[in-house]
């Protein structure tokens, strides 16, 4: 009887940890119960666990807010810094913010891209002495689906195939 009841128990077991970790895979919602992005961590990070959500389509010369989640703030004095690359800017003039400890907090800011293509919103993270650094894209317009045509392969000297590419 033992034998029998034990594979159901373990079957139990296993499902209500399937049942609870299932929620947390899925990404967390942020306000509004919109899920919102986990970004990865590194082990030697600042430990701040950083949740992203990019508000709306973002097109070229319009702001776009970006809601941002951070978490697993456990000392006095941790911060968050934002830059921008790739054509991207903040609307805002804040771009430093104090972690409370214990809390997991919010921040909603605008970014505005300045043309079609792919800007970054850098999140730094310090917390502890370490810092972690997460860049969330923000894509205007549709990638292109395939490579442009660029030529045919050629050979080198070596006998080796190239595939030739203009620079940009």
């Amino acid at each position: 009887m033992l034998q029998r009841q034990h594979p159901v128990r373990i079957a139990a077991a296993l499902a209500c940890a399937l049942a609870l970790a299932l929620p947390l895979a899925a990404g967390a919602a942020g306000p509004a119960g919109k899920a919102m992005t986990t970004a990865p961590m590194k082990s030697n990070g600042s430990g701040v666990q950083v949740q992203y959500r990019v508000d709306g389509t973002p097109e070229a010369g319009r702001p776009v807010p970006v809601v941002l989640g951070f978490d697993g703030i456990a000392a006095a004095g941790a911060t968050v810094r934002l830059a921008t690359e790739g054509g991207l800017t903040l609307t805002s003039a804040e771009t430093t913010r104090s972690l409370p400890a214990g809390q997991a907090t919010t921040w909603t800011v605008e970014v505005m891209p300045a043309a079609a293509g792919i800007g970054y919103l850098n999140v730094f993270t310090t917390q502890g002495g370490a810092t972690s650094a997460t860049s969330i894209p923000v894509s205007v317009g549709k990638p292109s689906a395939t490579m442009p045509a660029s030529g045919a392969l050629k050979q080198s000297t070596d006998g080796e195939k190239i595939l030739p590419m203009q620079v940009k």
